[in-house]
Formats: structure tokens, C-alpha cells, sequence
């Protein structure tokens, strides 16, 4: 018996299957390596892969998945799912970051064009810049050298360590901050500093004391001043195309006849998780005088 003949009534060898599933054998023996679709029964003199026809549904279903440049894990989450509403619903969540992906390179790409163009100030122009004044505020705060690839996922773990903290700090009074340091890029690792203005100082103290030098938790009082910033999507929050607003509030800066009196910052006063790729999330910001 050959390689590509029925072995029984149930089983189908490796050229059958993929003659009916539209796939190369060569498709399904690297699904199988990469634990996609493992054959239904392997010879283990021959070595030959065997296959049942019901497993053809989700022979197909990897490959098409696949041509959404998805994932190996998300495509085993998606297959592995226990219902199709389920399988449907990490399909969508899947669909939705790649969105936001190509949002930001959109908006990177228009970037780009600015600056290889030499239009960088019609590109600036693009941005609203104004002024706002900030009042005194306690700040809880946590700071870590971090590169650009992994500052997204730092910045939201440890602005909810710190929100969950500030329960204990007397409540949250203004929107959470990241502080810049120093540059934070592929290869400049800052420091970023993660602030939540809170209203209690002496309790924000006790808090930083319980929690020791586990994630470098500090209290300062940031004196009154003004920033100069403008408002951005969260498709824009994206390095480097965030690059663009703080170039735009940067050179807006000495032609109002004012200076930076501090580094730079992100503000975000928005819900992210439910904000949508246009929506506005963040100030970036720089203090002046």
C-alpha cells in the first residue's frame, strides 16, 4: 500500500488529506511540527501520517489563519477554542491589535514622509499645542530603565500597581504620568518614571515603606508649574510615531517665548483598554516657564 491510498474507512494518508483539504503534504507535516494538527495515527515502522477526514475543517482553518500573519499561539488559541463564539471572539481581538498596528504605521509612515520630504513643519502643524497650569501634587511613583519595545507593557503594569496602591494614599486626584528622564528608544533605556498624583502624603509614605525596594517605589512632592502639551489618539502613542507630537510641542515651545524647565512626559487621562485606535488617550507634554 502506498503512501497515498486509504488505509481503512476512517484513516486517510498524508496525500489524500491534503488532496482534500486543498494543502500540500508539506503544510500539514510542519503544522504537525509546530503542534497545529497533529496526524490521527502515525505508522511506527513507515513513519507514515495518517489523517481523519473530520480533522479537514481544521486543517483549513490553520491555514487560513495563517494568512492573516497570525501568531502560531494565537492560532492554537483560536483552534483550541471550545465553541466557535469563543474561537470567533480571539479571532476578533486578534484583528483588532492588528488594526491598531497598521494605524500607527500609518501614522509613522506619514511621519516619515515629513521628515524625508523636509516638511516637518506642515507635519507639526497637524498638532494643537497649549498651555495648562498644574497645581502641587503628592506623587507615587516607580521608576525602571527600560527600552522602547518594552515600555508599553511596564507602563501599564506599573501604573496599576501604583492606581491599586493609591486606595491606600487617600485616591487618585489626576490623571497618571510617565516621566522621560532620559531618552527611551531601541537602545537608550531612560529612565522612565510611572507617577499617580494621590492626596494623602503621609499615608503615601506609610505605603511606600510596606513596600521596600520591590518595584524602587518612591514619594516626591512635584512643586506647581505649567506644561505645554498636546493631545494625541492612541494609535499616535506608538513609538516612534509619538516622536512627531513631542518634535511639534518642542518647536512650538521658543515661539511662544518660553523654555523647558523639565523632562518630558506622557499624561494619560483615558480609559485605554477602552479606547479605539482614534480616540484621544494622552498628553504629551513638556513643563515650561
Amino acid at each position: 500500500m502506498t503512501e497515498d491510498e486509504a488505509v481503512d474507512d476512517e484513516l486517510l494518508t498524508i496525500g489524500a488529506f491534503a488532496a482534500r483539504a486543498r494543502l500540500s503534504a508539506k503544510a500539514l507535516r510542519l503544522y504537525d511540527r509546530l503542534g497545529l494538527l497533529a496526524p490521527a495515527h502515525v505508522d511506527e515502522i513507515s513513519g507514515y501520517r495518517y489523517y481523519r477526514a473530520e480533522q479537514i475543517e481544521r486543517a483549513r482553518t490553520v491555514a487560513l489563519l495563517r494568512q492573516l500573519d497570525m501568531p502560531l499561539a494565537r492560532i492554537a488559541e483560536v483552534v483550541e477554542a471550545p465553541d466557535g463564539a469563543s474561537a470567533a471572539g480571539r479571532l476578533d481581538a486578534y484583528w483588532a491589535d492588528v488594526e491598531a498596528r497598521v494605524a500607527g504605521q500609518r501614522t509613522l509612515a506619514e511621519y516619515l514622509r515629513g521628515r524625508l520630504s523636509g516638511r516637518n513643519s506642515e507635519m507639526y502643524e497637524k498638532f494643537v499645542v497649549e498651555t495648562v497650569d498644574v497645581p502641587e501634587q503628592v506623587l507615587i511613583t516607580e521608576t525602571r530603565h527600560v527600552l522602547a519595545g518594552e515600555l508599553p507593557a511596564w507602563i501599564g503594569a506599573s501604573l496599576g500597581r501604583l492606581e491599586e496602591g493609591a486606595r491606600e494614599c487617600g485616591g487618585i486626584t489626576a490623571a497618571p504620568f510617565v516621566v522621560y528622564h532620559s531618552d527611551v528608544s531601541m537602545e537608550s533605556d531612560g529612565p522612565a518614571e510611572s507617577c499617580v498624583p494621590v492626596a494623602d502624603e503621609a499615608a503615601a509614605r506609610a505605603w511606600v515603606e510596606k513596600q521596600g525596594r520591590r518595584w524602587e517605589t518612591k514619594v516626591r512632592v512635584e512643586a506647581a508649574h505649567k506644561l505645554a502639551y498636546t493631545r494625541i489618539t492612541k494609535a499616535q502613542v506608538a513609538h516612534p510615531q509619538i516622536l512627531a507630537a513631542f518634535e511639534a510641542v518642542e518647536q512650538w515651545i521658543p515661539q511662544q517665548g518660553l523654555w523647558l524647565a523639565g523632562p518630558c512626559r506622557e499624561v494619560y487621562f483615558a480609559d485605554w483598554e477602552a479606547a479605539g485606535a482614534q480616540d484621544p488617550v494622552c498628553d504629551v507634554a513638556f513643563p515650561v516657564k
